[in-house]
């Protein structure tokens, strides 16, 4: 799975979780760091780990496995780190505190709610 394909996932199987103001961004050409950033707010601990155990579930099955991982259990923000995608999954609170979205606010998004997925037309 490329860096798209590993976001799309990602946003799928949070929205399966009910998590919400998913984001993905096309990084490319803009960092060096990831290609494409994935950003989701849940409610409680247990709905972080949830949407993280179900997105790592589901790329260990088709064989692509994480390189990292940042937060542990107790966490109001974890990340997974896929390479070529990174995925941030915040309480609201600290959604709100690190606002990623003022640093990649201008970074086209990807439309991944439905058919197949391309960067969206419009920016911000």
């Amino acid at each position: 799975m490329k860096g798209l394909d590993i976001a799309t996932f990602a946003a799928r199987e949070a929205d399966d979780k009910k998590g919400g103001d998913i984001i993905v961004y096309d990084l490319r050409g803009l960092s060096d760091v990831t290609d494409y950033l994935v950003l989701v707010t849940a409610q409680s601990k247990l709905q972080i780990r949830a949407i993280l155990h179900a997105i790592d579930k589901g790329m260990k099955s088709q064989g692509v496995y994480m390189l990292g991982n940042e937060g542990d259990s107790n966490s109001q923000w974890m990340l997974l780190d896929y390479a070529d995608c990174v995925i941030h999954v915040f309480s609201p609170e600290l959604r709100q505190y690190y606002n990623l979205e003022s640093m990649w606010g201008d970074a086209p998004r990807v439309e991944w709610q439905a058919g197949e997925a391309r960067p969206a037309a419009s920016r911000g």
